[in-house]
C-alpha cells in the first residue's frame, strides 16, 4: 500500500474540501501513478472529486460509517478490518491511499511508500498529511528536479517507510 498526495511546505493538504492549488503536473503525475489501480480515500475526498464521482478506470474505495452512496465502481468500507478484507483482493502495490488527512494519519502505518509533491510554498490549510520528516522510519529515498509553477516552486519526493506494519488486523 502506498500513500500519494501534495503538500506544501508545512505538510499542508486542502482547505474548506478542496485542495490547497491544483498543479497540472501534479495532476498528471497523479494520474499516470492511480490509473488502473485502486485509490482508498474518505468521504471528504470523495466529495471534492469532480462532480462527486468515482476516478475513472481506478477502483475507488471509501473509507466511511457514515458514507451512503449507490454510485457505479464505487466500494464503501465503514471500518479498518473490513477495508484490510476488501484490499485482500489487490495486489498490495496497487493501492493508493488519496486522502485526506484522517485516512493518512490512520493507513500510513501501513503504507511502504509515500509519493508527495512538495509545494516550496505555504498556503492556508487546514487539513494537513503527517510530517514524514518527523518520524525516524520513514526516509527520504527520492527527489526530483525543481519545476516552477505560478510563483512557486515544487519537487516529486518518494519516501520509503522502514517499519509498514502488514496490513492485517
Amino acid at each position: 500500500m502506498k500513500a500519494i498526495s501534495s503538500a506544501d511546505i508545512n505538510w499542508g493538504i486542502g482547505y474548506k474540501g478542496q485542495l490547497l492549488k491544483r498543479v497540472p503536473r501534479d495532476m498528471q503525475f497523479f494520474k499516470e501513478m492511480t490509473l488502473g489501480k485502486v485509490v482508498v480515500m474518505g468521504k471528504g475526498t470523495f466529495l471534492s472529486l469532480p462532480n462527486k464521482q468515482p476516478l475513472k478506470d481506478r477502483t475507488n474505495i471509501i473509507l466511511s460509517k457514515s458514507a451512503q452512496y449507490n454510485i457505479e465502481g464505487l466500494v464503501i468500507c465503514r471500518s479498518i478490518s473490513g477495508l484490510f478484507k476488501e484490499l485482500e483482493k489487490y495486489p498490495p502495490d496497487d493501492i493508493f491511499i488519496i486522502g485526506g488527512e484522517s485516512i493518512f494519519t490512520q493507513l500510513l502505518p501501513f503504507c511502504s511508500e509515500s509519493y508527495i509533491t512538495r509545494f516550496e510554498k505555504g498556503f492556508l490549510a487546514d487539513r494537513h498529511f503527517p510530517n514524514l520528516d518527523m518520524f525516524d522510519n520513514w526516509v527520504l529515498a527520492e527527489e526530483s528536479e525543481g519545476f516552477h509553477y505560478e510563483d512557486f516552486g515544487f519537487r516529486f519526493l518518494k519516501y520509503i517507510n522502514m517499519a509498514a506494519e502488514p496490513a492485517n488486523l
